[in-house]
């Protein structure tokens, strides 16, 4: 498990209300409720992609910026099914 840090947050009396019921009701805590949903939020956010090389130059097979994009798309999916909760 990683490290976790705390802060404060301030937020309206009834959004904290909301939070606790659906704490309670799902039998969790809020930390956990707050967590994902900051994580759902934010990984609507991320405009750019990590993209684990970049290269120019010429090819002889001539598919290796396809066959590029296609490992990327392969790997940004991967890496979306890993961080939703199950």
């Amino acid at each position: 498990m990683s490290a976790q840090r705390r802060t404060t947050i301030l937020a309206d009396p009834d959004l904290l209300d909301r939070i606790d019921r659906l704490a309670h009701r799902r039998r969790t805590t809020k930390t956990a409720i707050i967590a994902a949903a900051l994580e759902a939020y934010l990984e609507t956010q991320d405009e750019t992609a990590d993209l684990p090389f970049l290269a120019i130059g010429r090819s002889a097979n001539g598919r290796l910026s396809l066959d590029g994009r296609a490992i990327v798309r392969r790997d940004a999916g991967r890496r979306a099914a890993e961080a939703r909760p199950r």
